[in-house]
């Protein structure tokens, strides 16, 4: 199949690409591949407890991850292990590639956090991505990471990050 064919439930695994290494990478359970969103769940894949005195993501958290083929993030619904929602935390990525049981993005440093009741939202990470030195390698995908950041961050100060889930 080719990257931008639906594929079939199943798993696959995550990757996750910062500055052209591996980041992270881990399984997930493939819920959905409409052809331009792909949706997956995965347990917390980090070691230990990340906390980052906002949101604390630890063992028992289950991410359930949205990835598009043609928009420049990826937003991530948390919950804690009893189900309860913790918010989104956004990625803005180039849009996502899937190929051969991988789901592959690019991390461009910059984030979103959209706390579960919409009242804490903040942009994460903005003073990395400025150190990327992308406004320089490649200005076009720098300035599409900054309009994907813009964009979020209207929706969760509007009608809400869900609004892209359903």
């Amino acid at each position: 199949m080719s990257a931008n064919s639906p594929e079939r439930t199943g798993d696959l695994t995550v990757v996750l690409v910062k500055a052209g290494r591996t980041k992270i990478r881990y399984d997930a359970e493939l819920l959905a591949d409409d052809g331009t969103r792909v949706a997956v769940r995965a347990p917390w894949a980090g070691e230990g407890v990340r906390d980052f005195g906002f949101v604390r993501f630890e063992t028992g958290d289950v991410f359930t991850e949205y990835y598009w083929r043609d928009r420049w993030y990826a937003v991530k619904e948390v919950r804690d292990a009893d189900g309860a929602l913790k918010g989104w935390y956004c990625d803005i990525t180039r849009p996502a590639v899937l190929s051969g049981g991988e789901l592959v993005v690019e991390d461009l440093d910059l984030d979103l956090w959209v706390s579960a009741d919409g009242t804490d939202v903040r942009r994460l990470d903005e003073d990395e991505f400025a150190d990327s030195g992308l406004e320089e390698k490649d200005p076009q995908a720098a300035a599409a990471a900054v309009a994907a950041l813009d964009e979020l961050e209207a929706l969760a100060r509007g009608p809400g990050i869900e609004t892209l889930l359903s």
